[in-house]
């Protein structure tokens, strides 16, 4: 088993680059078997979750190639399985853009039910409904999700809620559909905009990935043979932005794009931490204790729930009393109990956590409960006096390529321990 050892505390200083985006590669790789024949994906994230989905695609009969270890060459051409492997599609979330892929390309799919981390009811109904909108047949029994259809037609859908998963999934199984498909009330992420840049950059017609409404016309093939960056790690800058206000450090994040991190900017100025805005990097500093703040996660642009882990050390450390309410996720406050082993004052009811404000953490042994809540347990043995040691770190490495080398550079104390 490994643990991260972390003796703190240290002010973070230097520079850090940001990796591709974990949540646009766990979509565009899917997206892969929309074409027949060869692509390469750059700027990936060598990360467990990207490791799992190239095994899946190889499974199904992809072919690829690793360049580098953030570069690939995937050749689908000859897709020769319908059936997705259990074990591997259980071991994370993303698994589930499978579905509307091989939807899109074979009209036949069998795959587990998804797994990562454990944050409380995540249904794919919407998913589900969208596939049928499109004319798919799809059953659930046993743990395991059949989807077929004869050909798919394009036709209007509206999304009962906001659903980024479900947004990009229906958006993979209607390039190929035949006719138009609108998706109304769609999610607005970043990484669904790369997505969708990904998809026309091999052919595809999709307009108004960004905005509430994206409309899909149909084509009959995508054509490959063309190189795709994805798009800078929203999450991964969040992280290192909030780590030096925890930390008192200062901090530039290379290979940023900025506008992405308006909400983090904003609340970081209202709890007096610095931001200097320089295109296509950002400079994050704060030489004071932060200041309390008021915190509801939302859909993008609001404030992104998997930077709320990250922000609630932020807040544990803060002058007076804050509080944060967690509105996509049921279970997204059980790091607030690692947190507290540390000596922060938080108490978690429902879907809002309170946060005294202390002066100082302190080290301790912690486990992470989900992927950012790992991350956020990182920056706070950074933050803490005395030696952390941070288990399940399993969690971690599913989003975070390296984490510990990353906050090496900037001077924490932090070394990756095998018992």
């Amino acid at each position: 088993m490994e643990k991260l050892v972390v003796k703190g505390p240290t002010p973070l200083k230097g520079e850090v680059i940001i990796n591709g985006a974990k949540n646009a590669a766990v979509a565009i790789l899917p997206a892969t078997l929309l074409i027949d024949g060869c692509c390469t994906i750059e700027n990936l994230p060598n990360i467990s979750d990207i490791k799992i989905s190239c095994e899946i695609l190889e499974h199904l009969g992809a072919k690829i190639t690793w360049n580098n270890k953030n570069s690939i060459t995937i050749d689908s051409t000859n897709i020769n399985s319908t059936k997705a492997p259990i074990d591997l599609t259980s071991r994370f979330r993303a698994s589930y853009y499978i579905l509307g892929a091989m939807l899109g390309r074979m009209g036949e799919i069998e795959v587990g039910m998804p797994g990562g981390c454990k944050l409380g009811a995540r249904p794919i109904d919407q998913h589900i409904k969208g596939f049928e909108l499109l004319g798919a047949n799809v059953t659930v029994e046993k743990g395991t999700i059949y989807a077929k259809a004869k050909k798919l037609k394009g036709s209007p859908i509206y999304m009962d809620i906001v659903s980024v998963g479900a947004t990009i999934n229906v958006m993979l199984a209607s390039v190929l559909a035949n006719g138009t498909t609108i998706i109304d009330n769609a999610a607005k992420e970043p990484h669904i905009v790369d997505v969708a840049n990904f998809l026309n950059t091999m052919g595809a017609d999709i307009r108004g990935a960004g905005t509430d409404v994206i409309k899909i016309n149909g084509v009959e093939k995508l054509h490959g043979n063309a190189t795709y960056s994805v798009v800078p790690d929203q999450i991964e800058a969040g992280t290192f932005m909030l780590a030096a206000v925890a930390t008192r450090g200062d901090i530039t994040l290379k290979n940023c794009i900025t506008k992405h991190l308006e909400s983090i900017t904003a609340k970081i100025l209202e709890i007096g931490g610095n931001v200097q805005d320089n295109g296509d990097s950002i400079r994050v500093w704060c030489n004071k204790r932060p200041g309390k703040a008021n915190i509801k996660t939302l859909p993008y642009p609001g404030f992104p729930t998997d930077l709320q882990p990250q922000m609630g050390v932020v807040l544990s450390l803060a002058n007076g009393t804050s509080i944060i309410t967690e509105s996509i996720w049921d279970s997204r406050f059980q790091y607030t109990d690692e947190l507290n082993k540390m000596g922060a004052h938080i108490t978690a009811q429902g879907k809002n956590a309170f946060f005294e404000g202390v002066k100082r953490l302190s080290g301790a042994p912690v486990y992470s409960t989900d992927l950012r809540a790992g991350a956020a347990l990182v920056v706070a043995g950074i933050a803490a006096e005395g030696t952390t040691e941070i288990y399940n770190l399993g969690y971690i490495d599913r989003g975070y390529e390296k984490i510990e080398e990353k906050f090496k550079k900037l001077g924490a104390n932090i070394e990756r321990v095998s018992e």
